[in-house]
């Protein structure tokens, strides 16, 4: 079956104008345009526009969407498979949400108590398997499942306090970061600073903190491609240069 741009956007739920752009960019383009100007989409393009929304409802960016499609190795039903599994994560960890909410709503209302860590119970589960899902694979065989299963123990076992605290520091991280990239110097005051802070950050997640391991952690930034566009979201450069910092900071040579 064939569509215009019209009738397309309508069933799948999205503008005419996200159609227009997904094309620009190069991630659908129409089966074939008619001499009057009308976009007519395939079955091919439909699958690839399921594709991009299932990808899309799952986080990813718009660069990455488009390099997982456009690789030789691409498997549409492997895919969904992946997707099925992953939806399935996603909706346990609305599961938790959703019962950290009614416990919250029953406290309120007198119905029950719930103890601090409680309350942030189901935001740092989420934490972990959505970390699993991204980077499970890599950072287990980087650094063992014994280390891996600690460090998310860790995460569990922290008070209110101790969650904040984290959340803050990557915050100031980010923040930090983002204005000792425009020095240039990663051996900056300013980039040493984000550094230091980069390593306290880890320790309310590392059972045990060493530099070696900091300065490993620095260079998978680089390496994997889903961490290096996380810090090159806004300034592209900005993994290498953090990974040039930890690694003056730790005193570890490329």
């Amino acid at each position: 079956m064939e569509y215009t741009i019209q009738k397309l956007a309508r069933i799948a739920g999205i503008s005419t104008r996200t159609l227009r752009y997904y094309e620009e960019i190069g991630i659908i383009k129409p089966a074939r345009i008619k001499s009057s100007g009308y976009r007519i989409y395939g079955q091919a393009e439909v699958n690839c526009l399921q594709q991009v929304l299932f990808y899309k409802e799952l986080g990813f960016k718009l660069e990455v969407i488009k390099e997982i499609l456009m690789s030789p190795s691409f498997n549409e039903a492997k895919a969904l498979k992946e997707h099925h599994e992953k939806l399935l994560d996603k909706r346990k960890q609305l599961d938790l949400l959703i019962s950290n909410v009614e416990k919250t709503i029953a406290l309120k209302e007198g119905r029950m108590t719930m103890t601090d860590q409680e309350k942030f119970e189901g935001f740092k589960k989420k934490l972990i398997e959505e970390n699993e899902r991204k980077y499970g694979k890599e950072i287990r065989e980087k650094y063992s499942e014994d280390t891996i299963n600690k460090s998310n123990e860790k995460l569990l076992n922290m008070t209110q306090e101790e969650y904040e605290e984290a959340i803050r520091l990557g915050n100031e991280v980010t923040s930090t970061l983002a204005e000792a990239f425009q020095t240039g110097d990663p051996g900056s005051d300013l980039a040493q600073k984000a550094a230091d802070l980069h390593r306290q950050w880890l320790t309310h997640f590392w059972g045990r903190y060493s530099k070696e391991a900091h300065a490993g952690l620095a260079q998978m930034y680089v390496d994997d491609e889903r961490f290096r566009v996380y810090y090159d979201e806004k300034q592209p450069g900005t993994a290498e240069f953090l990974r040039d910092a930890i690694l003056i900071y730790a005193g570890v040579k490329k």
